[in-house]
């Protein structure tokens, strides 16, 4: 049976309805109990008991709203909410008793009999339920047949794909019990790779964990397998790549689901499994967030996210809807990509009001309008020119997307009273040596001397984080199509080195470095520890599963650095509260200086001047390396 086709037991109306019935009988069952079956004479006192009973148990059912949870998935833990619930109706009717002793026959123990069948009755109901939704094929119709658990294969077509599952924990009992609920996805589950001791030899949900990682080779030899599926979602980089290479020196192929921030709550289904990405092989712990604190200056507010098509913008915007702003002012330049990332906002989130804007942010009138007619009170602040080579070669487009489009917004979020602006820097403005990362330091002296002019309560800062894997013009995008297209790989140095972060990750981060909310900052990510680009260029080699693919060096190309920094030498990084976010002071310039700055840079913008805008930079910016 389709999703759409289920019976309607899975609407909300009906397993309300179900409960409340259900409670009601057990009501029954308990005079039934008390009595010996023996009813005679006190129908009437039964039947008023039942229904005093009724709008208690409504009551209570609509707020414990048990009846919004799917019971294809019960777990434990609703159950222990059921039995909160019965707990909580049982103590108001025994409460209830010695009034209605005044004029019904109501035995004591009625009301905690009452309690126990209920109880077994509607855990009962949600346990049968999963078991006969279980038993359903994917495709449709009932199975009426028993299914041996001990041997899951004799539930699977005899073209079955034999996998192994390499983590015995909760994403690898949920993986192999939904591939043993859908045999028709053709994957068939035969054992568990874990290397937890106490685990070997043991049975999990009829599969046998037959040892560790140094006993993937035999395994394989023993099951026929030829899938290893890692449902290790909270493992870390260095453990996805031990998985990955001990696959393929077994001769076997590997697969993942999704790393704990891309879950993000949900169950896990084979519709999540997917290839090893390069993005697994560098994948770190997860990140705690403090969603209280997040959620303070996001719930039931107006949000605008400039460049929110882009690859970091429109993960913000995927991310902070889930903290219910009341309001999303999507602003972009690209119509495409606007266009998308408010489809799928309305698709996903229908209850938040979408607005998909185009605009330029170095357009202030326009600019001015949007901020003038939706007053945001949070922005964050993403467009932003930041391929360095293209930079280069147009510097006054730099200048006027990097440097004037954050002054347009810095000095309108003064204006309306913004109360949380968030500019999103990058770690090339530290010592920079090319325009790109020059005008990003720039545009962070704007917004440190917007700060300076803040009222109390507001807050400006700025985020500055490295390169975000998988982002539009990445290296790994490029490295990917360079495959298509039968090498070579081209990297410029064999020693260049770059901080990496996943596009979900940073943009986490980022809306916790908002809640911190200290005026005047700058927020630097821990990027964890750099990383070779040719290391990076193996993997994707290798991942891709290319033969005999290139690597050249092209040379280091204008602005370019070999090491990335995140500081410059003369700030103080600071601890704050949270474990993964640092600070250091925005050097707040003077503001008759910074006056003069963007004016020459305007008029050195506004005549394509190239080499004035190198000098003006290089000399306002006192560690720069960049060559006038």
């Amino acid at each position: 049976m389709s999703e759409g086709n289920r019976p309607a037991i899975d609407s909300t109306a009906s397993k309300w309805t179900l409960d409340l019935v259900v409670f009601s009988v057990a009501a029954l069952f308990a005079y039934v109990l008390r009595l010996d079956g023996d009813l005679t004479g006190v129908g009437r006192d039964v039947l008023l008991y039942l229904l005093i009973g009724v709008p208690v148990k409504a009551a209570v059912l609509g707020l414990f709203g048990l009846n919004r949870h799917i019971w294809r998935y019960v777990t434990f833990e609703d159950l222990g909410r059921l039995t909160r619930l019965v707990g909580l109706v049982t103590l108001v009717m025994l409460l209830l008793t010695p009034l209605l002793r005044l004029w019904l026959f109501v035995p004591w123990t009625v009301p905690l009999f009452e309690g126990v069948l209920a109880l077994a009755m509607l855990s009962g109901l949600r346990l049968l339920t999963r078991w006969r939704l279980d038993q359903r094929r994917h495709n449709g119709g009932p199975r009426w047949e028993r299914r041996r658990r001990s041997r899951p294969e004799d539930d699977a077509s005899p073209s079955a794909i034999r996998v192994l599952i390499a983590g015995a924990g909760d994403a690898g009992r949920l993986m192999a019990a939904e591939l043993m609920r859908f045999p028709d996805n053709g994957m068939l589950p035969v054992g568990f790779i874990d290397d937890a001791a106490d685990k070997r030899g043991m049975h999990l949900i009829g599969l046998p964990v037959l040892g560790g990682l140094d006993h993937l080779a035999a395994a394989v030899q023993q099951t026929g397998a030829t899938i290893l599926i890692i449902a290790m979602p909270s493992a870390g980089g260095t453990v996805i790549r031990q998985y990955v290479n001990a696959a393929r020196e077994a001769g076997i192929t590997a697969r993942t689901v999704p790393g704990l921030y891309e879950l993000l709550g949900g169950h896990v289904t084979t519709n999540q499994l997917r290839e090893v990405s390069v993005e697994d092989l560098l994948r770190r712990p997860p990140v705690a967030l403090d969603q209280s604190s997040i959620a303070g200056y996001l719930r039931d507010q107006t949000v605008l996210v400039t460049g929110a098509g882009g690859s970091i913008g429109s993960e913000l915007v995927r991310q902070l809807v889930r903290f219910q702003p009341t309001r999303l002012v999507l602003v972009g330049r690209g119509e495409n990509s606007i266009f998308a990332i408010e489809q799928e906002m309305r698709r996903d989130w229908p209850e938040v009001e979408v607005v998909a804007l185009i605009a330029d942010v170095r357009q202030q009138g326009r600019l001015e309008n949007i901020f003038q007619t939706y007053r945001p009170t949070v922005v964050f602040h993403a467009a932003a020119h930041k391929h360095v080579p293209l930079m280069e070669a147009a510097p006054s487009e730099a200048i006027h997307n990097n440097v004037f489009g954050t002054r347009n917004v810095a000095e309108l979020c003064l204006k309306y009273g913004v109360a949380r602006l968030v500019n999103i820097s990058t770690d090339k403005a530290v010592n920079p040596t090319s325009v790109m990362g020059a005008s990003k330091r720039v545009a962070e002296m704007v917004i440190a001397e917007a700060a300076g002019r803040a009222a109390p309560g507001q807050a400006f800062m700025s985020v500055r984080f490295g390169n975000v894997l998988g982002s539009r013009g990445s290296v790994v995008p490029t490295f990917l199509q360079q495959i298509r297209q039968g090498g070579p790989l081209t990297i410029t140095h064999p020693d260049m080195t770059r901080y990496f972060m996943t596009i979900p990750e940073a943009s986490r981060l980022v809306l916790q470095a908002g809640g911190l909310a200290d005026n005047g900052t700058v927020y630097l990510l821990n990027m964890g520890e750099p990383v070779r680009i040719l290391d990076l260029a193996q993997d994707v080699i290798r991942l891709s599963g290319a033969q005999d693919v290139e690597v050249v060096f092209s040379g280091v190309r204008p602005g370019e650095k070999l090491y990335e920094e995140l500081l410059t030498s003369g700030e103080n990084v600071g601890a704050t509260r949270h474990s993964e976010i640092f600070s250091a002071p925005l050097q707040e310039p003077d503001s008759g200086q910074l006056r003069h700055l963007l004016g020459a840079l305007q008029a050195a913008a506004d005549g394509q001047d190239g080499q004035a805008i190198r000098g003006l930079l290089h000399e306002a910016i006192h560690e720069s390396k960049l060559q006038a």
